[in-house]
């Protein structure tokens, strides 16, 4: 009898131990959902505290949790500036990111915000290009065929049949390449902030 009551004492101190460990979990899966709501107070001026200030006003044993998920959100905000309002919270994501993690991750915030405000500009170089391209082409076609070569203003690139098809495959690339670098200096925060907890 000894024998079966130490097993089950052995079964109900298991079972403690695992109740134990689930709630520790739970509570780290609150903690992490409440830094990721912070962080979107703060990104939508709920809130005017930055994210390292509210962090700061947590016990020290839910810091790491909350600060995973402000970071979570932050860098979730921050995407290719596709209209002013895009640009502005990705802006504001990365003064977040920068309140969290200090001046040492002043370069790379720096690298994300050069990529942010010249993705428009690069597109828009894009485009010119490609229009001009268009334009040299038709006028060479035109001359080919023993017409004279039209003025570039009078040549409306945008009418070709290629011109969408080559917009979208150039817009494409760029926003490729634009995200790969987004997301390598992310991972780079991602890395920083993770020594920190």
């Amino acid at each position: 009898m000894a024998e079966i009551k130490s097993t089950l004492d052995m079964v109900m101190e298991r079972a403690a131990r695992m109740a134990a460990a689930s709630d520790a979990r739970t509570d780290s899966d609150e903690l992490h959902k409440t830094g990721m709501r912070l962080a979107a107070d703060f990104l939508n001026r709920k809130i005017a505290t930055e994210p390292a200030a509210v962090l700061a006003g947590r016990g020290q044993g839910e810091q790491a949790a909350i600060r995973k998920g402000m970071v979570e959100t932050l860098l979730r905000n921050i995407t290719l500036p596709r209209d002013e309002d895009l640009k502005a919270t990705s802006v504001l994501a990365l003064k977040g990111i920068l309140s969290l993690g200090g001046p040492q991750l002043a370069s790379t915030c720096t690298d994300l915000q050069q990529i942010l405000e010249q993705y428009n500009q690069h597109k828009e170089q894009a485009i010119q290009q490609l229009e001009d391209a268009i334009r040299a082409q038709l006028g060479q076609q035109m001359v080919k065929r023993g017409g004279q070569a039209a003025q570039g203003a009078a040549i409306n690139p945008t009418l070709h049949p290629q011109y969408r098809e080559e917009l979208a495959r150039m817009q494409s690339d760029l926003n490729n390449q634009d995200m790969q670098a987004l997301d390598q200096r992310k991972e780079l925060i991602r890395q920083h902030l993770a020594r920190l907890s």
